[in-house]
């Protein structure tokens, strides 16, 4: 990455990505916004198993939604799955095993459920950060594979469902790590140079087919084309959860009086996704 754009990042996430930001923008939540009972509608989330995913998913499961887990690891899924109902007390929680890495079978999936069930919110939720670079069985480098593609196949094979019913909702979990990478429509794999899982990622978050950051972009594109379905983007913060224990060990101590961060963050997804005075504001934002 660039000095200026390591600079510009930094300073901006020392503003608003800190448990400090976070206590700042809360001062202008509306509260009563997320008291809300979501009885009778469905939601699901990827990669639910842990952090902000699995606080997510008790949220709404705490406020009588129906939750759908789509996780990896079946055996991680399913411990999920019993902790959320011993906590909500809603037995309404299912587990759907997928490989978002797969496009093939994430687009079966979505067919399948599609057919089956009712959506109300998708919650793109999952991702990864291989330092390695690693190909999938398609030949696929794995950050692409279930950054990019899995979340794009997902998303567009669910809109006929989400379109069925009342207020549908997508909200992408994407990264202020975008801000570090230009878009490199030549590379899209990192087939060429030193393979960096962490600019990986970043340029995960920020590919897009006219130059933009990627999730944002596809949700400025879905917006556009589906008027009917409330698309949000949003960057959960520095949060200590799985994916970014790593590379944000070193901002451990700006979130340090929080003894869960996940929770912290959580209101970020929980906002558009459940607060009725969402559907209010624009649409395809981050």
């Amino acid at each position: 990455m660039s000095v200026y754009r390591n600079a510009v990042w930094f300073v901006k996430g020392l503003q608003e990505y800190t448990r400090s930001g976070y206590e700042a923008a809360s001062q202008r939540f509306v509260t009563s916004d997320l008291e809300v009972d979501l009885s009778g509608r469905s939601f699901m989330i990827t990669g639910a198993n842990s952090g902000l995913g699995k606080r997510m998913a008790l949220e709404v499961a705490t406020r009588g939604g129906t939750v759908h887990l789509v996780c990896r690891n079946q055996s991680r899924a399913e411990a999920a799955r019993q902790e959320i109902i011993e906590h909500s007390k809603n037995q309404n929680v299912h587990v759907h095993v997928v490989d978002l890495s797969n496009a093939r079978r994430v687009w079966e999936f979505a067919q399948s459920f599609s057919e089956s069930s009712s959506l109300h919110v998708l919650v793109n939720n999952a991702g990864c950060m291989v330092n390695q670079r690693e190909l999938t069985e398609d030949g696929l480098e794995k950050n692409f594979a279930t950054n990019t593609l899995g979340t794009y196949v997902l998303t567009t094979a669910l809109i006929p469902a989400l379109k069925r019913v009342q207020d549908p909702r997508v909200v992408t979990v994407s990264s202020g790590g975008m801000l570090t990478q230009k878009l490199n429509v030549d590379d899209l794999q990192f087939e060429k140079g030193t393979f960096d899982g962490t600019a990986a990622y970043a340029q995960n978050k920020v590919r897009g087919a006219r130059g933009g950051r990627q999730q944002v972009i596809l949700t400025e594109r879905w917006a556009s084309q589906h008027k009917e379905i409330h698309f949000s983007c949003m960057h959960p913060g520095w949060a200590d959860t799985p994916v970014g224990y790593e590379q944000e060990l070193q901002f451990s101590q700006m979130n340090s009086t929080s003894s869960n961060v996940e929770v912290t963050w959580v209101s970020c997804v929980n906002e558009p996704a459940v607060n009725n005075a969402r559907i209010q504001k624009p649409v395809g934002l981050m």
